[in-house]
């Protein structure tokens, strides 16, 4: 039989850190929402979560290497939303924040979860933070916890 590895939706003491983008935080604000429920209902405590607010998209890679490097944290949820306005300054913004949020969780050893949302309306940024799509938040927290279970189960790098 093939052997198969997978990680549970279920948290027991690990540590997960929020990096929360201020900028449209009416947005973001759910997207905590979310994701604090979903680690809340899987098994963590408050005590367990940390929200780590940066002033823009711009900012979550540098300030998720950062807390990745500290060695606090099992997992990093990114969460923020970048929405398109008239000017070009969204395409470099919403694809380095991407790129970032990637290095960090090919560079740091951790899972380090893209959850912002790149949205070319208001309406689309509000329906992934709580209403028709669901909330991103709320997913990006699952594969937080299935990521970081399943991490504990892969050999460790030499």
């Amino acid at each position: 039989m093939v052997k198969q590895i997978g990680g549970e939706l279920l948290v027991s003491g690990q540590r997960f850190a929020l990096v929360a983008s201020r900028f449209n935080e009416f947005i973001t604000s759910r997207l905590i929402d979310g994701a604090t429920d979903c680690l809340l209902r899987h098994g963590a405590t408050e005590d367990n979560i940390t929200v780590v607010w940066v002033p823009g998209a711009w900012e979550i890679p540098v300030v998720s290497a950062r807390l990745a490097a500290s060695g606090s944290y099992d997992g990093i949820i990114c969460l923020g939303a970048v929405i398109r306005g008239s000017t070009g300054h969204y395409d470099q913004v919403a694809s380095e924040v991407s790129k970032g949020v990637a290095r960090v969780g090919l560079t740091s050893g951790l899972p380090v979860i893209f959850g912002v949302l790149t949205c070319d309306t208001i309406e689309q940024a509000i329906e992934r933070a709580g209403t028709k799509a669901g909330n991103m938040g709320f997913k990006a927290a699952q594969s937080a916890i299935e990521m970081v279970n399943l991490y504990a189960k892969l050999p460790k790098s030499k």
